[in-house]
């Protein structure tokens, strides 16, 4: 059964093109390995940060175990908090996978919806909808999380802000990142729109809604899939700058950008592996989901033939 399932899989062309690319094999695999691990921290980890009966302040500064003092309980060291490196590493990922899944399903979202009614409306408000994507386009994204997140700040009170902080965080990366998904849908819907399918649904009868998400949709989400997987790792570095920059998830959680920032005040005192590992777990994440992404570009591209 699991034979015939993989032949199906292999036989067709995105298989074929995944199975013969060393590169979007490893990536991927890297990339199921952290996202296991994110998910079973509290199986995976060796100690949780969380837990502080599972802290001592007179373990902090630990070396990682291959260096001169270090100990076997600390494959990577301690911080400055007496905290496992690897634990927090593993539960900082969940944090930042979270932050950049849902940012970017909320961009996709976003921007699927205003760039596809855009392109099938069309009129003033496809005007509208582009001129606000091209106005968007004009602002750093890390500018424009750090302009919503100062908003946030200013409506809710302090001690609101700091629970409500990965979902601000969220939304503040997601508002910033929709203008690619609504030009790439937008173009793609103008395409689609006059094909004869289109014409056939609207002889029969069928509604503007169904058209356009039920039909349409699903013929423009190739493209769409490409650029999900490029901003995913384009959130999470995001949402790590944030972190690193004070205005990310609360310095209590545990996130790679706020392990990086606590390291850099330590960096040029000998406690290295502080940020070196931190920033060294983000570099292959991140460049992981990116070389999976070019892979698919290539591979979901009708033009290029595969084999």
């Amino acid at each position: 059964m699991l034979l015939k399932t993989f032949n199906k899989i292999y036989d067709t062309d995105v298989g074929y093109s995944f199975f013969n690319s060393t590169i979007a094999i490893i990536s991927s695999t890297i990339m199921f390995i952290i996202f296991l691990c994110s998910v079973f921290a509290g199986l995976v980890a060796p100690y949780n940060p969380f837990d502080p009966a599972s802290i001592s302040l007179m373990d902090a500064f630990t070396p990682p175990s291959w260096s001169e003092g270090g100990s076997s309980s600390f494959i990577l060291g301690t911080d400055q908090q007496g905290r496992d490196m690897l634990s927090t590493m593993i539960y900082g990922s969940r944090i930042s996978l979270i932050v950049g899944f849902a940012s970017i399903l909320f961009a996709m979202a976003l921007g699927v919806f205003l760039g596809v009614t855009a392109g099938y409306i069309g009129g003033r408000y496809e005007i509208i909808v582009m001129r606000l994507t091209d106005v968007q386009l004009t602002i750093p994204s890390i500018l424009m999380a750090l302009l919503v997140n100062g908003i946030a700040k200013s409506v809710i009170s302090q001690s609101m802000h700091s629970e409500m902080a990965i979902y601000v965080l969220i939304f503040a990366i997601g508002i910033s990142e929709w203008p690619q998904f609504a030009r790439v849908s937008r173009a793609s819907t103008l395409v689609e729109k006059n094909k004869e399918y289109v014409s056939a649904s609207r002889i029969i009868g069928l509604s503007n809604i169904i058209i356009m998400f039920k039909h349409i949709l699903p013929n423009i989400l190739r493209p769409l899939l490409v650029i999900a997987t490029i901003g995913l790792a384009l959130a999470i570095i995001t949402e790590s700058t944030l972190s690193f920059l004070g205005v990310g998830v609360p310095p209590t959680t545990p996130s790679l950008g706020t392990l990086i920032r606590f390291g850099n005040s330590f960096l040029f005192s000998g406690e290295w592996w502080i940020t070196f590992f931190p920033a060294i777990f983000l570099i292959v994440l991140a460049l992981s989901i990116n070389l999976l992404g070019d892979w698919m570009r290539d591979a979901l591209n009708p033009k290029l033939k595969i084999r």
